[in-house]
């Protein structure tokens, strides 16, 4: 089985950080099936492959993770090589830091960021995926922002209940693995 966390992170077969990782043999394989699911699935229902390697694409480009970003846009431009320049452009231009938000009145209010703008071409990218990059931008850089008005969004934009937690769940998915082979990466380093 391939194993796209070990692949992204360069971590050689055989080597401490391998050993490592095959004593949670579990874990593992339940990472690589969460990327298969998300990104490979046998029928991708209303939610295209072109659209969740663009999703992936951008959550990679937001992240600033070079091997990462590399793996997921090559895997778009494979899928949709018209959307490849304009989801890498939007990623660009949706650079920030966080996370930011507001939190409900009470002792951590103290601690309100406002939360980067950003809202991707619909005009460039349709209507559908410029929802989609803009509730990932959400939950990359401000997720304690989201709300019902947030999801009623993606709603108005075509997308469907189960299609909205898929998505999600592969905005949150991508966040777990790209910071993994960071520190995987980090520690082949050291």
């Amino acid at each position: 089985m391939t194993d796209i966390i070990d692949h992204l992170a360069g971590i050689p077969p055989g080597s401490a950080l391998d050993e490592a990782r095959r004593k949670r043999a579990e874990a593992r394989v339940h990472a690589q099936a969460s990327h298969d699911l998300l990104l490979l699935p046998a029928d991708p229902g209303g939610f295209e492959l072109a659209e969740r390697w663009a999703v992936a694409a951008f959550v990679a480009g937001l992240h600033n993770q070079a091997e990462t970003a590399a793996y997921y846009a090559q895997g778009l431009a494979e899928r949709a090589p018209a959307l490849a320049a304009k989801v890498a452009d939007a990623a660009a231009r949706g650079q920030a830091t966080g996370p930011h938000g507001a939190y409900p009145a009470g002792p951590l209010s103290k601690e309100n960021t406002p939360a980067p703008g950003f809202a991707a071409d619909a005009g460039l990218l349709g209507p559908r995926l410029a929802a989609a990059l803009d509730h990932a931008h959400m939950l990359v850089f401000h997720p304690r922002d989201a709300s019902a008005e947030h999801l009623q969004r993606l709603v108005d934009a075509g997308w469907r209940t189960a299609e909205i937690v898929t998505l999600s769940q592969l905005v949150a998915f991508l966040s777990f693995q790209i910071r993994a082979v960071a520190g995987f990466r980090a520690m082949l380093a050291a």
